[in-house]
């Protein structure tokens, strides 16, 4: 391999870029505005959860009931109706996300020591955030009736009947539960997948359609001088937009970054030139710009989104979609990027994944250059 013929490839796309830098814009603006969008629009957070409340009594041990829920920062109490049918048309309509409706015997039981049913109509049409607003409802009535439990049993004097077992939780590594704090690391591996491998993708391809890809062919290049000189310009961009997004995770989002980021760099340049070999995979076996072009879309992008772990978690999925995870490269570079950036660890617990990472690199470069013949297709 000769350095000086790759190095003379390295400047011939460096002279390429310049010429087109409106699409050299595009690819410094397109991780800006995808962090952006994802940052703010996907978020896990639901907070400020709508009710709407049919008290049929009316009473101060009903107030006391709903004032548990005006006290919690995931719910607000903004529709009180007469009826039990506007309750269900709230519900209905999309205006409360949760309707409660309080029976007219709730003093009567409660004095008498029964149990008073309280129903409550959750809206079921997103599957996850109904569990989610679910698990609210049940969690603030469950503080209420502890309250009251030990309100009944209280000792006579000033000493009160503790409860026998009292759980003290602790999140950590995200101790305010910010969906961004989750988010962004993943955003890194798909950002990157996405601007990489639609930089190469397009390469090759593009020499061929405009035909001077057999200028190229009829020099002394060889294939590995050939595609690592292409790929270079596009590696040193790559990163650019890297570092674009860990400057955003930090001075706009807020993400802590507790490890180091010298050890999350490496790795992800590592997997640059993974997702670059893998664009270039493509690029030499494309017949086209379009066919290369939704090629990434399928095998780099669509993969990196959803079999990653960025946004869905991996032991949740289907087993075949599990086994499927393990020939991701983003999947690796996630499981970095959130141990780095939330829990503060490095290479001595994240080795396998590094391992992987390099492992996915030298097989995504060496493939291209098996793959690319030198002659016109």
């Amino acid at each position: 391999m000769n350095l000086a013929r790759t190095w003379a490839v390295f400047r011939k796309e460096v002279i390429h870029i310049r010429r087109d830098p409106f699409s050299l814009l595009q690819v410094i603006l397109m991780p800006i505005i995808l962090l952006l969008l994802y940052g703010y629009a996907l978020t896990f957070d639901i907070k400020k959860v709508t009710i709407a409340v049919y008290d049929q009594e009316h009473s101060q041990l009903t107030e006391n009931f709903l004032n548990q829920f005006r006290g919690s920062e995931y719910f607000q109490l903004k529709y009180f109706t007469n009826s039990y049918a506007k309750l269900k048309e709230l519900v209905t309509s999309g205006q409360a996300e949760v309707g409660l409706m309080l029976p007219y015997d709730y003093s009567f039981l409660y004095k008498t020591g029964k149990t008073v049913p309280i129903q409550a109509l959750v809206n079921g049409t997103d599957s996850n955030t109904a569990n989610i607003v679910l698990g609210y409802v049940q969690g603030t009535a469950a503080a209420y009736n502890e309250r009251l439990l030990l309100q009944r049993l209280m000792i006579k004097g000033p000493a009160r009947l503790a409860a026998p077992v009292n759980a003290q939780t602790r999140y950590w590594f995200n101790e305010d539960l910010e969906s961004r704090n989750f988010i962004v690391p993943s955003m890194i591996a798909i950002i990157m997948t996405m601007v990489g491998s639609m930089l190469t993708a397009l390469t090759v391809v593009r020499e061929l359609e405009r035909g001077s890809l057999e200028g190229l062919l009829a020099t002394p290049l060889k294939k590995a001088e050939l595609l690592l000189g292409k790929l270079g310009p596009y590696f040193i961009i790559g990163m650019f937009d890297m570092f674009i997004v860990m400057a955003m995770g930090k001075f706009l989002f807020k993400v802590p970054l507790r490890g180091d980021p010298f050890f999350l760099i490496a790795m992800s340049a590592i997997f640059m030139v993974s997702t670059l070999g893998q664009g270039l995979l493509i690029s030499v076996t494309s017949d086209n710009q379009l066919q290369a072009f939704q090629s990434v879309m399928l095998t780099s992008f669509l993969p990196a989104f959803f079999l990653s772990g960025a946004i869905f978690a991996i032991y949740l999925m289907p087993l075949p979609l599990r086994l499927a995870t393990y020939i991701v490269p983003a999947r690796y570079l996630v499981t970095i990027s959130k141990g780095v950036y939330l829990k503060g660890i490095g290479l001595k617990i994240l080795w396998p994944n590094a391992l992987m990472l390099l492992g996915s690199a030298v097989l995504l470069v060496w493939l291209p250059i098996f793959k690319f013949v030198k002659k016109i297709r």
